[in-house]
């Protein structure tokens, strides 16, 4: 449980621009929908996916790392690994397990497969969104683990698109039908207290002294 008056006594160290910028923030945070990548190779890449999740609302993030395990490029997403949830995956069977045991549906994006275009998906369903390897794209057992499989419609001569544009092109749509939409899709009570405190905590500067203080003083 969040110590409330703690956590009322730590947004007096906030601004009311930072005040105001959570609420507005949190108001349109979601984790109807989450993101998993696996085993991206090129760094900039995953970073650049967890910016656009930061962008359109996407709270939680996935990170499989089952052969490829680097730090996240701070220059490429700008801060933004603050403000997400990242949850890190050495398998990709645990990652599946897990986002299975929190009732999301598995979305394999593939350029290869006419299962679902875009304009067609079903918003309505909790969603987690695969991206694959630059190369070789999505594992089998993501295949083959997949509820649906979901395509971007393209006319062009080129085939694919580079994962992160991928991931924007999509989070774009999905968010935007869903913000339309009667769902509940926004963040519980609860939930948006926690990301509260966790950003003051990232946010504050002597955050650990100020608690000791707080607690001191009782």
């Amino acid at each position: 449980m969040i110590d409330l008056k703690l956590l009322e006594h730590l947004e007096t160290y906030l601004t009311e621009n930072r005040k105001t910028r959570f609420d507005s923030v949190l108001s349109q945070r979601t984790k109807h929908f989450t993101v998993a990548t696996e085993d991206v190779y090129q760094l900039h890449n995953t970073s650049a996916v967890i910016r656009s999740c930061d962008v359109f609302g996407i709270q939680e993030v996935n990170i499989v790392e089952e052969q490829n395990s680097k730090h996240i490029d701070k220059e490429i997403a700008m801060g933004s690994q603050k403000w997400v949830d990242l949850n890190r995956y050495s398998t990709v069977s645990d990652c599946i397990l897990g986002l299975k045991e929190k009732n999301y549906q598995i979305v394999a994006t593939t350029p290869h497969t006419d299962d679902c275009k875009l304009h067609e998906f079903d918003i309505t369903k909790k969603s987690c969104f695969f991206f694959g390897r630059e190369t070789e794209g999505l594992s089998q057992e993501v295949m083959d683990a997949a509820d649906c499989y979901l395509k971007i419609p393209m006319v062009g001569f080129t085939e694919s698109l580079n994962i992160s544009v991928s991931a924007a092109i999509i989070l774009q749509h999905v968010t935007t039908k869903l913000r339309q939409t009667t769902i509940n899709w926004q963040l519980t009570e609860e939930e948006m207290l926690d990301k509260r405190l966790d950003w003051i905590t990232k946010t504050i500067k002597s955050y650990d002294e100020i608690v000791a203080r707080f607690y001191g003083q009782k």
